[in-house]
């Protein structure tokens, strides 16, 4: 899971459109801003570039493709959530919870997610699928996280409903969020043009999401909703 670095206009076509190019975890910090220069071209690229004013727009194997075709959907649906995250962070961090880190990795992570799902392998070289290759790692450390968080809570008994003040019913909001993206990611899977992990990524994101909501209601000692059968 490492950056990747292509040709300027390309690159710019691919940000403008999806915004996930990964960063190089072993030598710099997380979500870092770095320069996409290359050479003696000190040139900032444009926000805009105007390449997909016709309705299409470039995957990192160069394709050109409908701005409504699957994988920008999915891309689309995983940048969402990212923002989800990013909103219930505020919230948490307002509120003084030292797993924002954890939220700060996790959107880093989705860059690598959406890296990968904007490489179709029916298109991408080796170079390609070797510079987006998303693995298992990440999946092991959400299941550590969750499990040290349901070690503190209290058993779950009953159905929740999105609740427990705003740093919990933010986090409900993004696990929703995040259920879309694997519903738009798992075909993608399925059809081999992008990495099983990504799929198992959402779906244990999901869960974590769902346990760290319940646990920011826990801390802030607020009162979560339960399900009750209208009479």
């Amino acid at each position: 899971m490492t950056s990747f670095i292509t040709r300027p206009a390309l690159l710019r076509g691919v940000v403008a459109t999806c915004r996930f190019i990964s960063e190089h975890r072993a030598k710099r910090p997380l979500c870092s801003v770095r320069s996409y220069a290359t050479g003696e071209d000190n040139r900032v690229p444009k926000i805009y570039t105007k390449t997909g004013d016709k309705g299409f727009s470039s995957t990192f194997t160069g394709e050109r493709r409908p701005k409504e075709d699957h994988i920008f959907e999915a891309l689309g649906n995983t940048d969402e959530l990212s923002s989800a995250i990013g909103l219930a962070r505020e919230f948490c961090l307002d509120k003084g919870h030292t797993f924002t880190y954890q939220l700060d990795k996790i959107q880093c992570m989705l860059q690598d997610v959406g890296s990968n799902i904007a490489t179709p392998r029916s298109s991408a070289r080796e170079s390609h699928i070797k510079k987006t290759k998303f693995a298992a790692q990440p999946i092991v450390e959400l299941e550590t996280w969750i499990d040290k968080f349901t070690e503190e809570l209290p058993p779950l008994t009953s159905f929740i409903l999105p609740s427990g003040g705003k740093s919990s019913a933010a986090l409900h909001l993004a696990r929703t969020v995040c259920r879309r993206a694997e519903r738009s990611v798992a075909p993608i899977v399925r059809s081999g043009e992008a990495d099983p992990d990504v799929a198992k990524f959402l779906n244990r994101l999901s869960d974590y999401l769902f346990t760290v909501a319940r646990y920011a209601a826990m801390k802030e000692g607020s009162e979560e909703k339960i399900y009750k059968r209208p009479e």
